[in-house]
């Protein structure tokens, strides 16, 4: 039903929300300040973002589309209506998420910020061309274009293409033993070892014995005859039936296992079976274009000497650099005089440029270039590119909804996004804000405290106001941080063993040389680029899986499945030291932890295996047979047959967004009828997976097995998550401490180096202090802990320090200082060093 005009009853120059019930918000009623830079705080999962993004957001781009065409709201990404009685006096509003970058490398830093279409006009009329050469408009300088693409890599930069040993990585097997591994693994793999059969070939004779003419056919022909196939019978049997001229079971058409890798890899609708092609397929610099992307007539105009691949290479400063003088006017060219046009084109463009570049500066990305592929950025980074973009526009009387802008970024960087912000308020905007960094908090102009907890005991406002007023509000957790005076120092561990990383060379790391401690908690700190990620999840990571002979998953979650993967960047140099001591190696990074809604908290953790068999226990299963395997909603037999386990229908309304409807079967449990009749302790399976990770603790306190993950699981501060809480609705930082989680119920009994990347994001105070904790009982228990971390709080309460720098990119990549806190917190020349020596001193960074 059409909602009706209401009147409106905010106060002027103040937006009011009444009866938002988003998610866990409690019918909530709540007042805040338009032009002003508003914080929305609170734990993890008290309704911050159910009240900035699930309501503010949502709301004003429900009113906003109300006001375009039915046809044009198909191409927009559209949310559903936010579950609220009424919000006044809310303006138009922008979104800027904490989401990852596309999983497409044709995706990159230039076309997300719009550089790059100013960068191809730049070449286009103000570029050097080669005498006799035609002008090449601004779309012949793009990889992503027919007119601009190199034609042998189609603007890849790599040709792709099989090997023998690519495709038959044991020759020692025989064709039966599935020796061509390219080729399917089931029927379709049978049929054509079947079809060589007919043909004669040896299938059990050892690949690497087969004539070299046979296993090139076999591998590479593009010929597909058409055979009979006898399916069962033996080789001998085969010829005897082929000479009776027998029946055939079929007819059988055979295709090489090239063909079916490339042909798989085109064509096939199914992302797991073009994965599965992919890890077939080598890949080359293109020989054509040498990786540039580009057609060689593109390439072949320049600007200060740098085609436009070479110009998209360097690092934003240095691209700022080499731009201003243009942008000023003080670099004119020898042509100009006769082409007045052409030097006005190269004045208006790098200015344009320029002024771009400035703003990305100001937030600390200059380290970046314009070819850097979006899949490569943080969330953080992405987010802050966005910004820029914003910034730039000039626009007022706008609505900034943001998501944690200060995630991944140091201190110092921090400072220059405040900057930035400010700039938007002065601009007549109104920055709605959901953080947890104490030094933005500090810097609203208003605050608004949700909480007290999270989940079902969170959803209410604990304070709408100034930030002096969060003082006295003594159920707020965000008060007891932001006001109350500093723990006293640590004492730092002594370290007993030491990794050596020697000649390290990876990404900004040149030879470098580095001590990491072991049987200590290590933090690496440094402004954003400045190497910590190529030094610890980097270099660290790949030296030391070699040496205990660890392969690590490969990072393809969220690979493009229609384009191969490049090869994994390289590490140069070498791993010494007291490396007998390290028996195992656990990275614990930000990937999702699945992606689908199949997956959830408690299928990935595992306790859902120890939940089934306890209902599988129970005299009802018992009594008609129900083994675990009738308790997941994944399988056929206990899972409702109408939705497929989802719990859920899909309605498409076309011009309007897609409802997602309960199930009218099962009604959102995901189970039939009968499964759900059987309960344990009153509560059905469905009931179960509904139930916090809070309160599903007490519920199981009794099972040893399942008690023991929710405890790991609410010790990393996430007691909020609902066991059935889909992976593809976590964070980074909450899939990242899932992950943690898993690992902490191991209980590993040798000496084990955990490496996690900024485990902090995305957690409260509070939240931080639970998880810093976990990771000190880690080392109590033996083990090693290094951490690629930005919060002060974690780095003041580390053993070691080790701080690269001094600034990013080329700038960066060598350790400016290395010691306890106390020691790093002296250093001169460090980034690090006065926001740590505040924070050890007492003062409010």
């Amino acid at each position: 039903m059409p909602r009706r005009p209401r009147p409106h009853t905010a106060r002027p120059g103040f937006v009011q929300v009444r009866g938002a019930r988003e998610h866990n918000l409690k019918n909530l009623h709540v007042e805040f300040p338009r032009d002003a830079l508003v914080v929305f705080t609170g734990v993890s999962g008290s309704g911050k973002s159910s009240l900035a993004f699930g309501t503010l957001y949502a709301e004003a781009q429900r009113r906003y589309l109300e006001s375009v065409s039915p046809y044009a709201r198909r191409l927009f990404h559209q949310l559903t209506t936010p579950d609220v009685d009424a919000v006044d006096g809310l303006p138009p509003a922008v979104a800027l998420q904490q989401t990852r970058g596309a999983p497409t490398t044709r995706s990159s830093v230039g076309s997300v910020t719009t550089l790059a279409n100013l960068a191809r006009m730049l070449y286009s009329r103000a570029g050097t061309y080669p005498p006799g050469q035609p002008i090449i408009y601004a779309e012949g300088f793009s990889p992503n274009t027919p007119e601009g693409a190199c034609p042998t890599c189609h603007g890849l930069g790599r040709t792709y293409d099989v090997t023998e040993r690519s495709m038959v990585p044991d020759d020692t097997l025989t064709i039966r033993e599935r020796a061509v591994a390219a080729w399917p693994t089931a029927w379709a793999g049978q049929n054509q070892r079947d079809i060589l059969v007919t043909l004669g070939i040896d299938v059990d004779r050892p690949w690497r014995d087969l004539p070299r003419e046979q296993r090139d056919w076999i591998l590479f022909t593009d010929e597909q005859p058409v055979v009979p196939v006898y399916a069962g019978l033996t080789p001998a049997e085969t010829q005897r039936a082929l000479k009776r001229n027998q029946e055939p079971s079929y007819m059988g058409t055979f295709t090489s296992a090239r063909r079916h890798v490339l042909h798989t890899f085109a064509n096939s609708p199914s992302a797991s079976m073009k994965k599965r092609a992919a890890q077939y397929l080598v890949s080359q610099a293109c020989p054509t274009c040498h990786g540039k992307r580009l057609r060689p007539e593109s390439l072949g105009v320049t600007f200060e000497g740098l085609d436009i691949s070479e110009l998209a290479r360097l690092p934003l400063t240095r691209l700022r650099a080499l731009l201003h003088p243009h942008a000023t006017g003080q670099a004119p060219q020898p042509g100009d005089a006769a082409h007045p046009e052409q030097a006005e084109a190269r004045l208006r463009l790098t200015a344009d440029l320029v002024q771009r570049l400035d703003v990305l500066l100001d937030l600390g990305l200059g380290y970046l270039t314009l070819d850097r592929s979006t899949p490569t950025l943080s969330p953080g980074e992405l987010q802050r590119l966005r910004l820029a973009t914003q910034l730039y526009s000039n626009l007022f009387g706008v609505a900034y909804v943001l998501d944690e802008p200060s995630a991944g970024l140091h201190p110092a960087d921090t400072e220059a996004l405040l900057g930035a912000l400010d700039d938007l308020k002065a601009a007549g905007n109104s920055l709605f804000v959901v953080e947890h960094d104490l030094s933005v908090i500090r810097h609203a102009d208003w605050i608004v405290d949700v909480g007290p907890d999270a989940g079902e005991r969170g959803g209410d406002i604990l304070y709408s106001g100034p930030p002096e007023g969060l003082r006295d509000v003594r159920a707020s957790h965000t008060a007891r941080y932001l006001f109350a005076p500093p723990a006293p120092p640590r004492t730092p561990r002594t370290p007993t063993h030491w990794l050596e990383l020697t000649g390290v060379t990876r990404h900004n790391l040149r030879d470098l040389d580095a001590r990491l401690p072991l049987g200590v908690f290590t933090s690496v700190t440094g402004v954003s680029g400045s190497g910590k990620s190529s030094l610890v999840t980097g270099a660290l990571v790949d030296l030391l899986a070699q040496h205990l002979g660890a392969a690590l998953p490969a990072d393809t979650d969220d690979a493009d499945p229609d384009e191969p993967a490049d090869a994994p960047t390289e590490t140069h140099g070498q791993l010494g030291g007291d490396t007998t001591v390290v028996r195992r190696l656990v990275r614990v990074d930000q990937k999702p932890i699945g992606r689908t809604p199949r997956s959830n908290l408690a299928t990935y953790t595992g306790l859902f295996d120890h939940v089934r068999k306890l209902y599988a226990a129970t005299p009802l299963a018992r009594e008609r047979g129900y083994d675990a395997g009738r308790f997941s909603f994944n399988v056929n037999g206990g899972r409702c047959d109408h939705c497929a386990g989802e719990g859920f229908v899909m309605v498409e309304l076309l011009f309007l967004p897609s409802v997602y409807a309960p199930c009218p079967v099962c009604h959102g449990a995901r189970y039939n009828a009968e499964t759900l009749e059987v309960a344990y302790a009153g509560r059905s399976i469905a009931d179960v997976l509904a139930l916090t990770v809070d309160d599903a603790h007490a519920f199981f306190a009794e099972e040893p097995a399942v008690a023991r993950a929710l405890t790991t699981l609410r010790d990393v501060g996430l007691g909020y998550l609902r066991l059935g809480q889909p992976a593809t609705e976590l964070s980074g930082g909450e899939a990242q401490r899932v992950k943690l989680a898993t690992e902490l119920q191991r209980a590993a009994r040798t000496h084990t180096v955990y490496v996690l990347d900024e485990p902090t994001t995305g957690l409260h105070p509070a939240d931080t202090e639970r998880l810093t904790q976990q990771l000190h009982g880690l080392v109590d228990a033996g083990h090693t802990v290094i951490v690629v971390e930005h919060d002060l709080s974690v780095i003041a309460a580390s053993d070691w320090v080790i701080d690269l720098g001094p600034g990013a990119g080329d700038e960066g990549g060598r350790i400016v200082a290395a010691g306890c806190p106390a020691d790093v917190a002296r250093a001169r020349g460090s980034r690090t060093a006065p926001y740590l020596q505040r924070t050890l001193g007492g003062e409010r960074p």
